[in-house]
């Protein structure tokens, strides 16, 4: 039985704008890593919730997409465990990070491993779409924290080769797509199997759809720290709708992706996605998919290409609006306007992060003009709306050199190379939580580009 719980308050802790993370608390070694990877001053998300966290408060952090989470959660995580030197035995982790899809999984060790191995501390990802033999092993080791989509974790919990007895910090990000991707009664039944009297960090866009029932249940007086309304538009964002005719619109989403720079384009459905990355590859835009449908192996790749430049251009679905934290993203297209308007929020905030600026399009054609206007209102943005045809020169400005487009820019691109493949399908399907979306790449030449890292700053 959890004890009684008490409402959440508004954090009260005076706190500059101008904290550094020293005043914070953060630990020196942990300083001078972040240090070498430029990370030097703290976003508002952190400056507001590292006192409390770092104090053993439970915390709900609620912040837009690229405003600081992942940092937020992860230094006091290997802060604290650090601080105890208990260790931990096999199959018993002390530390918790449950996420609701596997790119985030990977993106979220990709930023606790270097603060880890400075203290000591191991780590393993726990995720479906893989075999669990390694995940099995690593845990029957003794590992100091688990990164996991719930449903994988459930399964070898039930299996026994997971307890959760001894976890002193839990953390759950990205709550709100947990519930919107139906998670949460797994969340519940692994949070139920973490002991009432630990520490808890629950960071989310919003509070709705289930939310404050996590925060009602498993929260002890938690601290409230908001940068932003999660329902609010990135400032430094430029939002454009083109209107269309079905006729014309292949010709315009090519001409969208033709751009120097990186460019993600979103679709209602995995077949689309798939269908227009094939078709740009074959017309000398090289493009990756992401999607439900690739295996776990393919979508990693077709990640990595994109984030590292090899690839300019991804064609993904929803699975790609919460949860892939890539630099340099400038332009975000939705070939398909999403149903509702959180999705649109979320998808527009693959640019504009880390301060950065971008550009968002939205391409209508005249059936969707009354749904994009309700998309538009609700998530309270004021597009210009310009009516194209092919070589209409708005393309050119929306997809021109850096000097047009007044934004952060990778360099242009190198003499062509050829990529590795990345054809691979998986069968459709899920059991919920495990990290997959129910319901591909291609063999392609890429423009090779200098490494640009994938952002820690989430």
């Amino acid at each position: 039985m959890s004890p009684t719980k008490t409402s959440p308050r508004v954090s009260s802790r005076p706190v500059s704008d101008a904290a550094s993370f020293v005043s914070l608390g953060v630990p020196a070694n942990l300083i001078q890593i972040l240090a070498r990877a430029g990370i030097n001053e703290p976003f508002p998300i952190q400056r507001q919730t590292l006192p409390d966290s770092l104090a053993g408060l439970d915390i709900i952090g609620r912040g837009r997409t690229g405003s600081g989470k992942t940092l937020a959660f992860v230094l006091p995580l290997v802060a604290r465990l650090s601080a105890d030197r208990r260790g931990s035995a096999p199959r018993q982790p002390r530390g918790l990070i449950l996420v609701p899809t596997r790119e985030l999984a990977a993106q979220v060790a990709e930023t606790l491993d270097p603060l880890a191995r400075a203290l000591g501390l191991s780590h393993v990802v726990i995720h479906g779409g893989v075999s669990a033999a390694p995940q099995v092993k690593a845990l029957s080791r003794g590992v100091d924290i688990v990164i996991a989509c719930p449903g994988r974790l459930e399964d070898l919990m039930q299996q026994r080769q997971c307890r959760l007895d001894q976890v002193a910090i839990t953390v759950v990000d990205e709550a709100d797509h947990m519930a919107d991707l139906g998670f949460l009664p797994v969340v519940k039944r692994v949070l139920d199997k973490t002991p009432t009297n630990g520490q808890r960090l629950l960071f989310s866009a919003t509070l709705d759809n289930g939310v404050d029932v996590l925060v009602e249940r498993y929260l002890h007086s938690p601290a409230v720290h908001s940068v932003d309304s999660a329902e609010s538009p990135v400032p430094d964002m430029e939002h454009h709708v083109l209107c269309v005719s079905r006729d014309d619109k292949p010709a315009i989403v090519q001409a969208l992706a033709s751009g120097r720079e990186r460019t993600l384009l979103f679709t209602r459905t995995k077949h689309t996605a798939k269908k227009i990355a094939l078709q740009l590859s074959k017309n000398g835009i090289p493009s990756v998919d992401l999607h439900g449908n690739l295996s776990q192996n393919v979508r990693t790749k077709n990640l990595e290409a994109f984030a590292s430049g090899e690839v300019l251009v991804m064609v993904a679905t929803d699975i790609a609006a919460r949860g892939i934290h890539v630099d340099d993203i400038t332009l975000v297209v939705h070939v398909d306007p999403p149903a509702e308007h959180k999705a649109f929020l979320h998808r527009s905030g693959r640019t504009a992060r880390a301060g950065a600026s971008g550009t968002v399009v939205t391409v209508m054609t005249p059936d969707q003009r009354g749904d994009v206007e309700v998309l538009t209102r609700r998530a309270g943005i004021k597009p210009t709306h310009t009516k194209v045809q092919p070589g209409h020169p708005i393309i050119v400005e929306l997809t021109g050199p850096p000097a047009e487009r007044r934004m952060r820019k990778i360099p242009a691109p190198q003499p062509v190379t050829q990529g590795r493949p990345t054809n691979g399908h998986k069968p459709s399907g899920q059991r919920p939580g495990d990290g997959r979306k129910p319901g591909s790449g291609n063999n392609s030449r890429r423009r090779r580009q200098p490494v640009a890292k994938r952002s820690t700053r989430t």
